[in-house]
Formats: C-alpha cells, structure tokens, sequence
C-alpha cells in the first residue's frame, strides 16, 4: 500500500519508538477494510516494536483501529483510511504512544 519512499522515511521515524505498540484493526469484509488491513500491515512490517491483530466481532465501528501502548491504559483510535494530513497525525499518534517525548 505504501510506496518506497514512504516506507524508508516511516522506517526512519519508528526508530524512535521506545515502547511497544499494539495496532487493533476492527475489519469487516468490505474492500476499505482490506486497504486498511494492508496499510496496517505495512506500517507494523517496518517496527519489531509493533505488532498488528484483528478483530471482527467487536462494537467499533469498521473500518477503524487503535493504537495502544502494551500494559497501559493509553490509546488512540482512527475511523477510516488516514490519508492525506490525516497520515501526519497517524505518524505522530504512533510516536506518541510509543513513548516518544512530544
């Protein structure tokens, strides 16, 4: 889902991941769930600090997911495909709960 460039420059920000993060997709079957899945998975692929599950028989809405940081009650929680500014944001949510100082 993520071109080269995009990958080597996320790699680049991940490193500064201190925490471990788990992403929790909520996914159904539609196609915007497969892109999500694929983004996910991408991003989670760049970071042995990130790992990715699935869940499709929650009450959240779908496509959406979190970001969670292991044994700790800090999260954040994305609605849809983050594209655009919205990809910045998702960027600075995985910094942030990965415990990188704001």
């Amino acid at each position: 889902m993520l071109d080269a460039t995009i990958k080597t420059q996320l790699k680049a920000y991940l490193e500064k991941v201190m925490q471990p993060i788990e992403i929790v997709a909520s996914l159904d079957d539609g196609e915007k769930s497969r892109e999500m899945q694929a983004l996910l998975a991408d991003i989670a692929g760049l970071s042995d600090k990130i790992t990715l599950s699935e869940v499709r028989d929650d009450a959240q809405r779908k496509p959406s997911f979190s970001l969670n940081r292991r044994g700790a009650k800090l999260g954040v929680r994305f609605a849809g495909l983050p594209m655009g500014h919205e990809f910045t944001s998702l960027i600075l949510a995985l910094l942030q709960v990965g415990g990188h100082p704001p």
